[in-house]
């Protein structure tokens, strides 16, 4: 069995509350290995630039409880397709090569990245084509990554959107307003969900559900009848109505997630006020679910992630995602993680929890 003397850790992609977290327990894990620890700064961008430098037990000290990432990271700079600037006109080439070559400058011998769904195509790509030794561990808010029960950075997430479902109910209920909450997720429902259900809305809008305005207006129509003036829809970013498609906000182009997903919400307030005759208002909680300290849940999960990774890397499980299955962490092939989103099933418990407590999902 190999036994790696230098390990590189970068974390891609957007920044999510439990990085900090991650990045101490691999460090640690690390250094008790005997193992000479380096991170790379500013996600994969940093590894292409050699922005690479030592992390040693000083470096990690103090950064449990911090949200963001020590390292810095980036959603844009893909090793195999990275911006260039020619003359006035930038270019994308495979940069990967030059990465290599300045991981072999520091004797790193195997990658620990720290990424969603963008960054390990990246590390999958890096494994593929340069036989590079790589172990994953999956961080996102949106909680859809295949083959895993929970991502890192969720559960603050959703603690984040169902603060922000309490707060929106006491002035609701004062200007009796429909109150629309638009929650990030990209292509997935997770957050939406939960917090839906955390926080009490009356509808919760997922991608995995198209919905009918008329299901959602009948929604308010009922609690009205009820004597209840108010209502709070809970609106994932990517959801849409049925024969409708998905609201855009922006195109990135040069980045692992091109299409930003945003607006929804914004749009269902016109067209409940057009066709509802009801006054209502959109919040948009956007990067505020992504900042700020993780929950203990997600600390706990960050910790055992790095050490778990480390371990993998240790015992020759390379090529790998550690995950959570029944609440054991384990080792899954990169390879079964790429590809589609894990959307919410919709045989899923919470949805079944959800209508039997009369939420709408816009049906």
């Amino acid at each position: 069995m190999r036994k790696y003397k230098n390990v590189g850790l970068l974390t891609g992609g957007g920044d999510c509350p439990g990085l900090n977290a991650v990045i101490r327990s691999v460090v640690k894990t690390g250094l008790g290995y005997g193992m000479r620890m380096w991170g790379i700064k500013n996600g994969f961008g940093g590894l292409v630039e050699n922005q690479i430098s030592e992390l040693k037990q000083c470096s990690i000290s103090g950064i449990l409880h911090r949200g963001g990432t020590i390292l810095g990271t980036t959603n844009r700079d893909n090793p195999f397709s990275y911006p260039v600037l020619r003359g006035d006109e930038v270019l994308y080439e495979d940069r990967s090569h030059q990465a290599i070559q300045n991981l072999a400058e520091k004797n790193i011998e195997a990658l620990i990245i720290i990424g969603g769904d963008g960054s390990l195509h990246i590390a999958d790509d890096f494994r593929v084509k340069h036989s590079l030794p790589v172990v994953t561990i999956p961080k996102t808010i949106d909680n859809d990554l295949p083959e895993t029960e929970r991502t890192f950075g969720f559960d603050t997430a959703v603690s984040i959107a169902t603060e922000a479902l309490d707060r929106l109910h006491t002035t609701a209920e004062s200007h009796h307003r429909v109150m629309i909450l638009e929650v990030m997720g990209r292509y997935a429902g997770w957050i939406a969900l939960h917090a839906g259900i955390a926080g009490g809305a009356d509808c919760i809008l997922i991608p995995e559900i198209p919905f009918r305005i008329e299901g959602i207006l009948n929604k308010i129509r009922d609690r009205k009848k009820q004597g209840k003036l108010f209502s709070i829809i809970v609106v994932a970013e990517g959801a849409f109505p049925v024969g409708g498609q998905m609201t855009v906000a922006r195109v990135v182009e040069g980045s692992t997630e091109k299409i930003r997903l945003g607006g929804i919400g914004n749009k269902l307030v016109d067209i409940i006020e057009e066709e509802g005759k009801l006054e209502t208002r959109c919040t948009v909680l956007g990067h505020l679910q992504r900042g700020g300290s993780p929950t203990a849940y997600d600390r706990v999960l960050a910790t055992r992630y790095g050490v778990a990774a480390v371990n993998a890397l240790a015992n020759g499980d390379i090529g790998c995602m550690v995950a959570l299955k029944h609440n054991n962490i384990v080792c899954v092939p990169i390879e079964k993680v790429v590809g589609d989103p894990y959307n919410i099933p919709l045989n899923n418990e919470l949805i079944k929890v959800g209508r039997s407590i009369g939420v709408s999902f816009g049906e």
